[in-house]
C-alpha cells in the first residue's frame, strides 16, 4: 500500500477516535487533531487518546501541543482549536497531508438552541479555515461530516440524498446544511475534491455521553427516570460505529467521485437503513442491562425530529458500503464496553 498521510480532525471524538484507530491499524500515517472543549466529560475524550497512545497528562499538554503516540509511532496528536487560523495553516504547511477526514463540529441538536453562537463558531468559521487550507494545499480528498439533521421534520420513508433539505429544524441543521453548500462551492470553483457524510445516529463503545444509548443506561443503571420524548413515539436509524467506519474507510481509500461528472463533489447518507421505534430501542436497553427501565414521558422536544431512515444505496452503489451489525449485537457490545469503562 502507498504510504498516505491523513488529518483527521476530531480526533478525540467518538467518531474521529475510532477512524484514527482503524486508519492505523491499516498502515496509514495519521495526524489528528482536537480542542478538547468541555461539551461533555473531558475524561472520556483523554481516555480515547490514551487508547491510541497520547500521553494525556495535564501537565504534559500544558507544555506541548504536538504530542507522538507512545505505542503507534504513525499517530502524532495536536490540541488545536479551528479557529486558530495561523496554527492551523502551519499544521498544513508542516506535514503535506494527502488527505482530510474533517469530523471536528460542536455536536448537539439540543444545545444548539440555548448556545447558537459556539455553532457559528466552530461548525461555520472552523469549517471555513479547513476548506481554506485544503485549497491552498491541494488536498487530494476532504471527506467530512454532515448530519441526518439537514433533513428536517419528516416522516417520511427513506431519506434520499436528492430529497430538498431547504427546512432545518436547529441551528446544528443549519451549520451542517451550511457546509455542504460550502463543499459545492469549493469543488466547483477552486476543482476541490469533497465528500459529504451524512451521518445517521451514531452509537456504539466509547461513545458521546448526550446521546440516547448512554443516558438511557446510566439512568437505567441509577434507578433513576429516563426521559422519553413524544411519549416514544420517534424513529431513529441507529447505526453501529463499526459499520459507519468501514463506509468511512472506502470513501478514504478510493478515488472521489464527481457531480453530473465534472465538478469533484458528492454528498452520501450513510446509516443502517433499518429504523428502530424508540420504546423497542429503550426495551432492548432493558433486556441488555437486566434492569428495567422507570418512564418519564415527554413531549417532543424543540429541534427534533420524528423520524430518521437513511437511503444508503448511492453509497452502496459507489463504495460497496454494507452495514452488517443489528441493533441487538450493537447494544451488546455497548452495554458490555460501558459496564467495564464505568466500572474500573
Amino acid at each position: 500500500m502507498v504510504s498516505k498521510n491523513i488529518l483527521v480532525t476530531g480526533a478525540a471524538g467518538f467518531i474521529g477516535f475510532h477512524l484514527c484507530k482503524r486508519l492505523l491499524d491499516l498502515g496509514y500515517q495519521v495526524y489528528g487533531i482536537d480542542n478538547l472543549n468541555a461539551y461533555y466529560d473531558v475524561r472520556l475524550k483523554l481516555d480515547r487518546l490514551k487508547e491510541l497512545g497520547i500521553d494525556t497528562r495535564a501537565e504534559h499538554f500544558l507544555h506541548q501541543t504536538e504530542v507522538t503516540s507512545e505505542t503507534n509511532k504513525n499517530f502524532t496528536f495536536n490540541r488545536i482549536d479551528l479557529t486558530d487560523e495561523k496554527g492551523l495553516f502551519s499544521i498544513f504547511e508542516k506535514n503535506k497531508f494527502d488527505k482530510v477526514a474533517h469530523l471536528a463540529a460542536q455536536a448537539g441538536v439540543r444545545y444548539s438552541i440555548d448556545n447558537p453562537g459556539v455553532y457559528i463558531h466552530t461548525n461555520v468559521v472552523g469549517y471555513f479555515h479547513i476548506l481554506e487550507a485544503c485549497r491552498q494545499h491541494k488536498i487530494d480528498h476532504l471527506i467530512y461530516a454532515s448530519s441526518s439533521s439537514v433533513y428536517g421534520n419528516t416522516d417520511s420513508g427513506p431519506l434520499s440524498e436528492d430529497d430538498r433539505v431547504d427546512h432545518p429544524v436547529s441551528l446544528y441543521a443549519a451549520t451542517k446544511k451550511s457546509n455542504e453548500l460550502m463543499a459545492f462551492t469549493y469543488s466547483n470553483v477552486y476543482n476541490l475534491p469533497t465528500t459529504g457524510l451524512r451521518f445517521f445516529t451514531v452509537y456504539g463503545p466509547w461513545g458521546r455521553p448526550d446521546m440516547a444509548t448512554f443516558l438511557f443506561a446510566r439512568s437505567i443503571l441509577k434507578g433513576e427516570p429516563i426521559k422519553v420524548f413524544n411519549n416514544g413515539d420517534l424513529y431513529r436509524d441507529f447505526t453501529y460505529i463499526d459499520d459507519i467506519i468501514e463506509g468511512v474507510i472506502q470513501v478514504i481509500l478510493k478515488k472521489p467521485g464527481f457531480y453530473k461528472n465534472q465538478i469533484p463533489y458528492t454528498l452520501y447518507n450513510i446509516g443502517n437503513h433499518h429504523p428502530v421505534k424508540l420504546m423497542d430501542f429503550i426495551h432492548c436497553m432493558e433486556e441488555k442491562l437486566n434492569k428495567k427501565a422507570q418512564y418519564k414521558m415527554m413531549p417532543m422536544q424543540a429541534g427534533d425530529v420524528y423520524r430518521t431512515d437513511a437511503d444508503v444505496s448511492a453509497l452502496a452503489r459507489d463504495y460497496d458500503y454494507r452495514p452488517t451489525t443489528p441493533l441487538d449485537t450493537g447494544l451488546s457490545r455497548f452495554v458490555e464496553w460501558y459496564r467495564s469503562y464505568y466500572t474500573n
